[in-house]
């Protein structure tokens, strides 16, 4: 069998062909979104008949073993080249949790097979777009992150060493400790409830100024640092659509030049055939004078 080459406009065989054709992969989405169903619908397995939980854990099993053919016909076809993707390393190790004995056990990782359905990704070029920005944008991101930590636990300390060392049990759950404070910050900085069940007890036991604190490490951390990764994003999705024009335009510059060159075979093989007829009417004029 020739090397397969993981990509879906190139085929070596016949079952690469098949494998990599539409209906292939829109009938294994298609049982991927049944299986997230069914997945969904034993959730209530308490409320359901026995009957009815049968039909639905044998079609599951039923899909499962049909996801693990499927994944022995990519072994087939791709052999080690298969695990070149990480896509491929995600669908095997999630089909062969499924299939080990006793894998209810393991009611997470076969869960997870509903995450297959995120391969729909790579079908949509304007979800393809954003997936890619997304992950060009992740080292930007980690900086961020890493700044926000930082960020957050300096206010941490201070919050502990300010507010920590109090008789009330709330306040006391809130700043006691490193953790607790870092916690209840990350609290404020998404502005869950900020004001009533952290700031507003704070200031009842005796920090009428603790709204000044927290002021601060919102504007730093809500307003300033967490509005980095929307920039970040935007930048990330305008790069991509810069190179996705600027590969438009490349690809019609060579139809253009495709274009030309067959314009110009075409005329140099009308000009010889114009030559031919008449050296042909020559001919049949001097053998007809």
């Amino acid at each position: 069998m020739s090397r397969a080459t993981l990509e879906i406009t190139t085929s070596n065989s016949r079952l690469e062909t098949a494998i990599e054709s539409s209906w292939f992969r829109n009938l294994i989405t298609g049982l991927i979104v049944i299986n997230a169903g069914i997945l969904g619908v034993l959730t209530y397995e308490d409320s359901l008949s026995p009957q009815t939980v049968m039909v639905l854990e044998a079609m599951d099993r039923a899909i499962t073993f049909a996801f693990a053919f499927e994944i022995a016909l990519k072994l087939i076809v791709y052999r080690f080249n298969f695990f070149k993707l990480g896509w491929n390393w995600f669908d095997f190790v999630v089909v062969a949790v499924s299939l080990v004995p006793g894998g209810a056990g393991f009611s997470v990782l076969r869960a997870m097979r509903v995450l297959r359905v995120l391969r729909l990704l790579h079908v949509v070029p304007m979800m393809r777009r954003i997936t890619e920005a997304l992950f060009k944008a992740l080292p930007g991101m980690g900086a961020i992150v890493a700044v926000l930590a930082l960020l957050t636990y300096v206010y941490a300390v201070m919050a502990t060493n300010m507010y920590g060392d109090t008789s009330n049990e709330e306040v006391q759950l809130l700043f006691g400790d490193l953790p607790s404070s870092a916690f209840s910050l990350f609290q404020v900085m998404t502005m869950d409830g900020w004001r009533f069940e952290v700031v507003q007890k704070v200031i009842d036991d005796g920090h009428p100024g603790a709204w000044l604190f927290f002021m601060t490490f919102i504007f730093i951390a809500s307003f300033a640092v967490l509005n980095l990764f929307i920039a970040l994003v935007v930048e990330a999705l305008a790069a991509e659509q810069k190179a996705v024009t600027e590969e438009l335009i490349e690809d019609l510059e060579e139809d253009v030049e495709h274009a030309e060159e067959e314009r110009d075979e075409i005329l140099a093989l009308m000009k010889e055939m114009r030559a031919e007829i008449a050296g042909l009417k020559q001919s049949l004029q001097r053998d007809n004078p």
